[in-house]
């Protein structure tokens, strides 16, 4: 700075050398002081003066001289604002110049003061060094242990260092990640070079099966061969077998004639026998069957005797009840006669009288009966159906309620898994079928459509737009129709087939509608309220779907005025929230109400929110149900009650209804009587019934002697079936030894004529196994190895040609495959030699000098990179070491600011600990008074008398200061909080130790320093008063 300049000589004398202290400082226009110039001795130095008379001005141009910078001393923000008011310089940039005792410029560098200031060790923002105001008010004054520990930490230079060890650690890192990445930039070179040995293997490998290739050809030609000498060997043996048959065909032949000679004697002899019998049996059995004949006529026209036998007695029973009849009818009229008398009459009179009054009375109750049935009827009627009404509305209720549970469950599941919102469980399946099958499609299918798209702004329209889109909800788009047929096959493998199949073009932008394409209305349309992020969808939804062209409403009045009454241009539909669809086609107006099988919420984005309300719909609806039941159950109660009743009515009308017919039936059989006892006349009615008996007792007789007729026929008629069936039972006796000899002789005659066909079949079936089948079978056999023989004359010639038997024995000779075998291996082969040979066409030689190449390149980088790590991890093992050794040192520094701190406490009799905490960052002092009777220990400050906080604060401070080295110490107003005594104490505890420590010191206070005693050693100055 070129108005303000700091100089120290290095002079010194006594008994050291002085290296490193201040001999003069001289200030011009600093801070409060135009010029001053001050003298420093070599060991302690008191400068003391009013406030404001620049002393601590002092200390701020040490610090500035030694490299500190301006906010550092919490004096300014800039060195411009130490510069005296009213002084202005001409130059604005700072810089520093250091000069020798002569005043001759040395250097001008601040890297040549701060190497000066590393050399003496000169720290000034260490508070060991210099201590100013505002650090001895805080250090003085704070009782926290976490600022006692920076106080500490800073003082010791552990800071400095732990600083330095944290920023190499940085480094370290940084250098780590940087090798990392160089080695990340070769892992590409590495893989190519990975890929050239794959290819140089592979392509070793397809030399491999070229050379299997030709071996299996040398191979397959042999074994043609080898195949038609084993189909000789099964030749030979299948021509031996076949000669072998001949012998035993013939040997069965000739058994079977030998037993068809001796078969045909024996049935000429049985022949002649049987046609003897058969003329001693004929004549029996023509007599049997024309007895048996006669028998049956017979016993035919006894049964028919016997039924006109029984028609004809049956007749004269009837008669004689009709005569019976007649008689007594004849009888009872006559009786009849004589007593109808007068009084009889009027009797019967009065009785028709009492009947009909009765009657009356009876038909009265039975009316009055059939009201209250009919009353009772109704009700029992009206009860009825009200219980049906509440049966209906039971099961209403309760399919109510199994349709909102079945929506429960379908939310639930949706919630898990929202796509099932839109197929169930077959989407899930198709969408696991497209992705095994995903390398048939061009594009992959996108579907559902509905997990595709969400609602804007909540789901207020979500019923109005499921039922505007509908069925598309479920739809898959694909890009042609080959994805389409894949998919369809892949729909029939997961068994999911009912979703429509939208075919768009998957490349095509996404679409813009002009405004004057839209419907003109402040109603949303189905477009306006769904998002999807996906072109495609959005393009169907419009192509397909015409959702720009829906309207949405909230009820069904606005919608019946949006969709006929405004006329609005490029409107298609409109949909209500409730469900209604409405649309005009010309003057064709048309509403359509909502789709009640169309699955309802699935656009919904909270299904929680739509499981609690159908849960509070459960609830509901159950309370009805329970209600439902309730009056069930009292119209039960009811018709019980009208039903007992009604029964109890029925039974009495009922028993009135049997009375008044009995009364009725009497009384018209009384009517009768009378009217019938007027009408007839006695006389000629018992003439008329006399004359019938008469008639009918003839026709009697007729019958009797009829009947007596057929009785003689039918003794006849028995007995000549009798005598009849007894001759034929006599002749079965006597003719049954014959017929049996006949019958078995006929037996076996049968029986001898089957073996006879038995033997002639087995005859022919052995001559025509001889002719037809094994003689033409040895001569096809013999033939066909003949053919055999041609076939391995021309095989070995050609496998000779391709290479020599010797070879293929030299190659561990046949292993037994088959031609088949061998061709289909070979035909594999083929097509994997063919393929490697397309996927490698380069030359192995070409891959393995680029290999080389790289792998030359490559490992120059390895090795450097490697060098590095090693280079970093030595960095790594050496920084370790370093900060076991920064611990080690930390942990002795704790050690030994207790002793120092002991040691200066002693001297007035007092003790103390101090305890530091590196992890917390915590410094506590523990101090014990040697006047304290209890011996407790006090381990905050602040609970000391004032002179013994100064004088504990005081040795920390000195414990400090006997722990640190440089050249020269400055304390700025170090007793601002100590009154006379603790200040003369503490001054006297100051100088002792400056005196003893050896560096220079220089104190600065406002305060009287006259108890300090006066020696070559201590030197007073007084600044002068500050001008008002």
């Amino acid at each position: 700075m070129n108005s303000s300049r700091v100089s120290s000589d290095q002079i010194y004398g006594g008994q050291r050398s002085g290296a490193g202290t201040i001999k003069r400082i001289r200030l011009e226009n600093f801070m409060c002081h135009s010029s001053l110039e001050i003298e420093l001795g070599e060991w302690v130095n008191f400068i003391t003066g009013q406030n404001g008379s620049g002393k601590s001005a002092i200390l701020t141009a040490l610090c500035i001289a030694f490299g500190c910078r301006a906010k550092d001393t919490q004096r300014a923000s800039k060195l411009n604002e130490f510069i005296k008011t009213g002084f202005r310089i001409s130059d604005s940039t700072s810089s520093t110049v250091l000069k020798d005792r002569q005043g001759k410029k040395v250097a001008s560098r601040k890297e040549d003061l701060r190497e000066l200031v590393e050399h003496f060790n000169i720290d000034v923002e260490n508070p060991c060094v210099i201590m100013s105001q505002d650090k001895s008010r805080e250090f003085l004054h704070s009782g926290n242990d976490k600022d006692k520990f920076k106080f500490f930490f800073k003082a010791t230079l552990l800071q400095q260092v732990d600083e330095l060890l944290q920023s190499i650690i940085k480094q370290l890192k940084d250098a780590y990640a940087f090798v990392d990445e160089l080695e990340n930039l070769i892992r590409p070179i590495q893989l190519e070079l990975s890929e050239l040995q794959e290819k140089i293997e592979n392509i070793k490998r397809v030399e491999q099966i070229s050379e299997e290739v030709q071996l299996l050809k040398k191979k397959l030609a042999w074994s043609w061969v080898y195949d038609v000498d084993g189909q000789l060997q099964k030749q030979r043996e299948n021509i031996e077998k076949l000669k072998d048959r001949i012998p035993t065909c013939q040997a069965k032949i000739d058994s079977t004639l030998d037993k068809l000679e001796k078969l045909q004697e024996r049935f000429s002899k049985k022949k002649i026998q049987v046609a003897s019998l058969v003329e001693k049996t004929s004549e029996v059995r023509r007599r049997k069957d024309g007895l048996w004949d006669a028998f049956c006529l017979a016993t035919k026209e006894k049964l028919e005797l016997e039924e006109e036998h029984g028609r004809n007695s049956k007749q004269i029973h009837k008669m004689l009840n009709d005569v019976r009849m007649l008689e007594e009818q004849a009888h009872d009229i006559q009786e009849k006669h004589i007593r109808n008398t007068q009084a009889e009459e009027s009797e019967i009179e009065e009785q028709i009288k009492e009947l009909e009054y009765a009657v009356d009375h009876v038909k009265s109750i039975l009316s009055s009966l059939k009201d209250d049935e009919n009353t009772l009827s109704e009700h029992v009627s009206a009860e009825r159906d009200a219980m049906k009404k509440i049966n209906d509305e039971i099961i209403y209720f309760e399919k109510k309620q199994h349709e909102i549970d079945r929506q429960i469950r379908e939310l639930r599941l949706h919630q898990t898994n929202r796509v099932t919102a839109f197929g169930g469980d077959g989407v899930l399946r198709l969408l696991r079928a497209i992705e095994r099958h995903h390398r048939k499609f061009t594009m992959p299918p996108i579907g559902p459509i509905g997990a595709h798209v969400t609602l804007v702004n909540g789901d207020t329209w979500a019923p109005a737009v499921e039922q505007a889109i509908g069925k598309l909800l479920n739809a898959f788009i694909v890009t042609n129709s080959k994805d389409a047929s894949a998919l369809r096959e892949c729909a029939k493998e997961a068994r999911y087939n009912y979703f429509p199949i939208v075919i768009h073009k998957f490349s095509r932008p996404r679409l813009i509608i002009p405004n004057h394409l839209l419907p003109q209305t402040n109603h949303p349309t189905t477009l306006s309220v769904l998002h999807s992020d996906n072109p495609t969808v959005f393009n169907v939804l419009v192509d397909s779907g015409k959702a720009e062209r829906q309207v949405l409403v909230k009820d069904y009045n606005m919608g019946k005025a949006v969709a006929f009454d405004h006329r609005i241009p490029n409107l298609m539909e409109v949909f209500t929230l409730d469900g209604f669809r409405m649309f005009s086609r010309g003057s064709v107006q048309t509403i359509l109400p909502s789709n009640k099988k169309l699955s309802i919420g699935r656009l919904c984005g909270s299904f929680g929110g739509q499981i609690k309300e159908f849960e509070s719909h459960v609830a509901n609806v159950q309370q009805e149900i329970e209600r439902c039941k309730c009056r069930k159950r009292e119209s039960e109660k009811k018709l019980q009650d009208f039903g007992s009743r009604l029964d109890n009515v029925k039974r009495r009308r009922l028993g009135v209804e049997r009375d008044f017919t009995a009364k009725s039936l009497k009384l018209q059989d009384v009517q009768n009587l009378r009217a019938v006892d007027a009408s007839l006349l006695p006389e000629s009615t018992t003439n008329e019934l006399l004359q019938e008996i008469s008639e009918v007792k003839m026709e009697i007789q007729g019958k009797e002697a009829l009947l007596e007729t057929l009785r003689e026929r039918m003794k006849e008629a028995e007995e000549k079936a009798r005598t009849l069936k007894l001759s034929f039972e006599n002749l079965g006796e006597s003719t049954k030894g014959e017929i049996e000899a006949f019958q078995k002789a006929e037996e076996e005659l049968t029986e001898i004529e089957k073996e006879i066909n038995n033997a002639e079949a087995n005859r022919v079936h052995y001559e025509n196994v001889m002719n037809n089948k094994v003689l033409p079978l040895i001569k096809e056999t013999e033939a066909q190895y003949m053919d055999l023989e041609n076939s391995r004359k021309e095989s070995y010639r050609k496998a000779s040609v391709i290479c020599p038997e010797s070879e293929i024995e030299a190659l561990e000779g046949w292993d037994g495959s088959t031609t088949e075998q061998l061709s289909a291996k070979l035909k594999i082969l083929n097509q994997r030699l063919m393929h490697e040979s397309h996927r490698y066409p380069e030359s192995i030689d070409d891959l393995r000098m680029l290999y080389e190449e790289k792998k030359r390149k490559i490992s120059r980088k390895l090795q450097t990179y490697k060098a590095f790590r090693e280079r970093l991890d030595a960095c790594q093992k050496a920084l370790d070491l370093r900060w076991k050794k920064f611990q080690r040192n930390a942990s002795l520094l704790r050690r030994e600011l207790t002793w120092q701190f002991n040691g200066h406490l002693g001297k007035k009799g007092i003790s103390g600990h101090i305890k530091v905490s590196y992890e917390e960052k915590t410094l506590s002092v523990e101090v014990k008074m040697p006047q304290d009777a209890s011996s407790s220990i006090v381990r905050d400050t602040r609970g000391l008398s004032g002179g013994e906080r100064s004088f504990s604060t005081l040795c920390f401070a000195l414990a400090l200061h006997d722990m640190t080295e440089a050249p020269f110490r400055a304390m700025d107003e170090f007793d601002v909080f100590m009154d006379a005594v603790s200040r003369k104490i503490s001054l006297d505890t100051l100088v002792e130790f400056a005196l003893a420590q050896g560096s220079q010191w220089i104190f600065i206070t406002p305060h009287d320093i006259s108890m300090v005693k006066h020696g070559e050693r201590i030197k007073k100055q007084q600044m002068a008063a500050p001008r008002s």
